[in-house]
């Protein structure tokens, strides 16, 4: 349940719990009954000392997408899910379909999940631009909170990159995600702007976020 402050603050958040459903992070190295994400994902020795580590694993018994918050209403209609939708839509589920990581630093939280199954990145691509300004709203009656999609400079050029930005009571919070498809697997990862003071290691985002992402296909693609 790692995410689930977070998914009420942003609703695109809700991408991340789409395929993990309630997880729950933790250290060291987990068994994966997927031999192929065991040769691709990184692990804490591919990230500078000091950055947290952890994998995430599933809850036995919740099934994918399960107990996550509903999606919040929006104008145009569907924007607050859409993202999660295109990918629940076209991933694989299962056992060994999915490997998923949390690392850490002073200035982010990054999630990172591997599939084994491509995404449709020209329906991503498509949702992000039907949804480059959208308003979202807590219920019907509530005013409209404004919120913006933008494509980044991806770290790849197979690769797409956004920054959404939500702007309550007069405050920007932004997340950044970022999709790749490598072969017949797909990468994509979510960042949080978050200071933690206790983790030696900086982040500055986009970059740090973007430099993950583009080292986590890599390996993939060398796989």
């Amino acid at each position: 349940m790692i995410l689930r402050r977070l998914q009420a603050a942003v609703p695109a958040l809700l991408l991340v719990v789409a395929l993990t459903g309630c997880a729950h992070a933790t250290s060291g190295t987990a068994t994966w009954p997927g031999a192929r994400l065991e040769k691709v994902v990184l692990t804490a020795a591919d990230f500078p000392p000091g950055v947290q580590y952890d994998r995430i694993t599933p809850r036995p018994g919740q099934r994918d997408g399960g107990g996550g918050p509903p999606a919040m209403l929006s104008s145009p209609e569907g924007c607050s899910d859409g993202l999660t939708r295109a990918i629940t839509d076209s991933a694989e589920r299962g056992p060994g379909s999915a490997g998923e990581y949390l690392v850490s630093y002073d200035g982010a939280r990054i999630v990172m999940t591997v599939l084994t199954s491509p995404l449709d990145l020209a329906r991503l691509a498509a949702t992000a631009d039907r949804c480059a300004h959208f308003q979202t709203f807590f219920d019907p009656l509530a005013p409209g909170i404004p919120m913006t999609t933008i494509r980044l400079q991806p770290p790849r050029p197979d690769a797409l990159a956004y920054q959404q930005t939500m702007r309550l009571n007069n405050v920007d919070s932004s997340a950044y995600f970022a999709f790749a498809n490598i072969g017949r697997m797909a990468v994509f990862g979510i960042a949080f702007p978050t200071p933690n003071p206790s983790i030696a290691v900086k982040a500055a985002l986009p970059q740090t976020f973007l430099d993950i992402v583009a080292r986590q296909a890599d390996r993939a693609e060398s796989a």
